[in-house]
């Protein structure tokens, strides 16, 4: 199969500026395209990966992908998608925020057999050491302000204003293409739907350097909207980062697993690697059994595992399985940590203390009458196991390694309970 007919089957592409000659060109070629992602901050959330599945799927078909991490443009600010003037970063913070996600693209895309199959650049090695003057005759002549101003994501922010320095960055963008495309023979560019102003003045830049007759392509992927409408990977919290420390991997399979069930198909197309025939089947089972959620299940797997790898992912399934079962006395301090992250807490000391006045203390119950009600009914649970003894004394030997204590009150309501000295 080409690697078009793949992505157009998964509902992949936005727009080509030259379907019909990219076709033929990855049919019969070998080809080296990128992606690039600016540091502006430390940690790629998942609204980033859309893009970069696109090359990993190229990487599959035998084509080489090379990742951009923009150290030149990231310092500047793409106006896209913006309606306000980006607060510059210091280089220092950019440079944090490089080394930080090329971490990441290493972890994600690199493979175990071959390292040689993907390429690391970062635009700062060959923008840095040129000067204005250098910059204004080689680049700046190539661009048109009238042609600059008619561009999506200048035109969006005419009304409002733009500084020079942000109306630049399509000329910045352009000058990646064109030493990718002269240095390393990169033929194609990828990115979001609104990259496409950036993409084609990149391919213009090209065809004014090298000739017409120039191999260059570029393609979009459509904007990824939910069904509802509102704008993919953002939650209550905010947005779902790739980083664990912003985004626990548990808390990154619940979002997958609590997917739409309108939406988990277009998710299992776009961001795994199932084969047609398992997507086919997993679509049905939306239709005809719902209530099993095996769609979102196998999405929230194959994500949790491509992101966070095995370990990370048994540890969410654990943690999902404690919490679902009530049985929590299985899960380690670190798993209760990243389970009940969001949960309700209270903080009490580790002395002993009656279970009754425990639990006033940690205000799970608001009066000793209701609290003893609740204990003999057998509405309290203290780590997986009900405690209906109003004489029952809570010690640090009822904790998770001294530092938590997990109390469950009727059937979904937990409170976290940390220890403290």
């Amino acid at each position: 199969m080409n690697i078009i007919d793949e992505l157009t089957w998964r509902d992949a592409i936005n727009q080509q500026t030259d379907a019909e000659g990219l076709r033929d060109y990855v049919e019969n070629n070998k080809i080296s395209l990128y992606c690039g992602v600016d540091p502006t901050g430390d940690s790629m959330h998942i609204g980033h990966l859309i893009p970069f599945m696109m090359l990993k799927r190229f990487q599959m078909f035998g084509h080489h992908p090379y990742i951009l991490i923009g150290g030149a443009t990231g310092s500047i600010g793409d106006p896209s998608g913006r309606t306000s003037e980006r607060q510059l970063q210091t280089m220092e913070q950019v440079q944090h925020n490089v080394e930080k996600l090329t971490a990441q693209m290493e972890k994600l895309f690199f493979s175990k057999d071959n390292e040689q199959d993907l390429t690391l650049v970062n635009n700062y090695d060959w923008t840095s050491n040129l000067t204005l003057l250098d910059f204004l005759r080689d680049y700046g002549k190539s661009f048109n302000v009238n042609t600059m101003l008619a561009k999506d994501i200048v035109a969006s922010r005419l009304e409002t204003g733009i500084s020079f320095t942000e109306f630049t960055y399509q000329i910045l963008q352009s000058m990646d293409f064109l030493h990718l495309h002269q240095n390393h023979n990169v033929s194609l560019q990828v990115g979001g739907a609104d990259q496409w102003g950036n993409i084609t003045a990149g391919l213009e830049l090209i065809r004014k350097q090298v000739g017409p007759e120039a191999k260059a392509f570029g393609l979009t992927i459509p904007l990824m909207l939910k069904a509802d409408g509102t704008k993919f990977g953002k939650t209550a919290g905010g947005a779902v980062w790739l980083d664990p420390e912003k985004t626990s991997p548990y808390e990154f399979y619940q979002f997958w697993l609590n997917q739409d069930d309108r939406d988990v198909v277009k998710y299992l197309k776009f961001f795994t690697f199932l084969t047609k025939e398992e997507i086919e089947e997993l679509a049905a089972k939306v239709e005809t059994e719902p209530h099993k959620r095996e769609a979102q299940k196998t999405l929230a797997k194959e994500m949790t595992l491509f992101v966070h790898g095995e370990e990370a992912l048994n540890d969410a399934l654990t943690i999902t399985d404690a919490l679902f079962s009530g049985d929590v006395k299985q899960l380690s301090a670190r798993q209760i940590e990243e389970g009940f992250k969001n949960m309700p807490t209270a903080e009490i000391g580790k002395d002993d203390m009656n279970l009754i006045d425990w639990l006033i203390e940690t205000k799970i119950e608001p009066s000793k009458r209701q609290a003893r009600e609740d204990v003999t009914n057998g509405a309290i649970s203290i780590n997986g196991e009900k405690v209906r003894d109003v004489e029952f004394v809570i010690t640090k030997d009822n904790s998770f390694e001294e530092k938590f204590i997990i109390v469950r009150k009727g059937k979904k309501k937990y409170t976290l309970i940390k220890l403290v000295d």
